[in-house]
């Protein structure tokens, strides 16, 4: 695999490419000998996060694909596409530093042109939380990912656990399009007070700084009623339901302490639909989410918690 043979640490020039061409007529030549390819796509401004992909995927791949591309159909008119922390440099000597074979960097406005007409809609998953509050959010992404998997045409697509409902939106898309490509999740990768890393991170003030890792206290809180039956106390039959809304509450009253925030929502949801689950068909896991909007960045953050009393 691409891992192995290379030297750990040692820091490389990574090839680039902006083209769709010029990705595709290489990865053209590995699949001529035989290759497995890895695509990570990514917006850039990368961390430790987005590295544990890349090393992820080159267990398993003998070939690695980064993308680095600020998808401009996934911003809202309001949001943040202009003030999107970039730099370039940073993120080729970072990619250097792991198993990456070669980054996909599109033109913006070659890739997606100011007349672009087409967008792929995903139903379900994506109308609640995120979807509410970012209309047209994962229309964007489900399009742009549509786009790179066709430019790259990998073997696996290796996306991270904190962008839990952004999966599942992919996820559902290429089942739905029979796109012939393998889906893999890296989990979230924290800083050490347990804020989950990510690009938007570096914008926040010190004073938002310090209230940030409450989005992880919140989700550990919400965790820990629902592994002790709701209300503190296991039970042989326990509700779902129930217990998902006890942890919802229990994960807003820790969110209240970010003061210097919004909290756009505490939700406990079913990680397959995203609706609340319920007793009649309840899920082997529910997921946990969390989304607060600082005035300089909006962050988001979950964890799957297992269903049911600890045993």
């Amino acid at each position: 695999m691409a891992a192995r043979r290379r030297a750990a640490g040692r820091a490389r020039i990574v090839p680039a490419v902006s083209s769709v061409e010029a990705v595709r007529r290489i990865v053209a030549a590995w699949r001529v000998r035989g290759e497995r390819i890895a695509f990570v796509p990514t917006m850039g401004y990368l961390h430790d996060g987005h590295l544990s992909l890349v090393r992820r995927a080159a267990r398993v791949a003998d070939r690695v694909i980064v993308s680095v591309f600020v998808n401009p159909l996934q911003f809202g008119p309001r949001e943040d596409f202009a003030a999107y922390p970039r730099d370039w440099s940073r993120d080729r000597r970072l990619l250097g530093e792991v198993a990456t074979d070669l980054v996909f960097t599109p033109q913006s406005r070659l890739y997606v042109a100011p007349d672009h007409a087409t967008q792929i809609s995903v139903e379900g998953v994506a109308r609640p939380l995120e979807g509410e509050e970012r209309p047209g959010h994962f229309a964007g992404v489900a399009t742009v990912v549509a786009k790179l998997l066709n430019s790259v045409i990998p073997d696996d697509l290796w996306l991270g656990q904190k962008d839990a409902q952004q999966v599942a939106v992919v996820r559902r898309m290429m089942s739905d399009l029979d796109w012939p490509v393998r889906l893999h999740v890296g989990p979230t990768v924290r800083e050490r007070d347990g804020l989950a890393m990510s690009s938007r991170n570096v914008r926040l003030s010190p004073a938002e700084r310090a209230q940030a890792p409450l989005l992880y206290r919140a989700l550990k809180a919400g965790r820990d009623v629902m592994r002790e039956g709701g209300n503190g106390r296991r039970t042989a039959r326990p509700s779902i339901a129930a217990h998902a809304r006890a942890a919802e509450r229990a994960m807003a009253r820790v969110l209240a302490g970010a003061t210097l925030g919004k909290i756009d929502y505490a939700a406990a949801v079913d990680p397959h639909t995203f609706q609340p689950p319920i007793d009649v068909a309840p899920p082997r896991r529910v997921l946990l989410l969390v989304a607060v909007r600082f005035p300089s960045a909006r962050l988001i953050d979950n964890v799957p918690v297992p269903c049911g009393p600890s045993r």
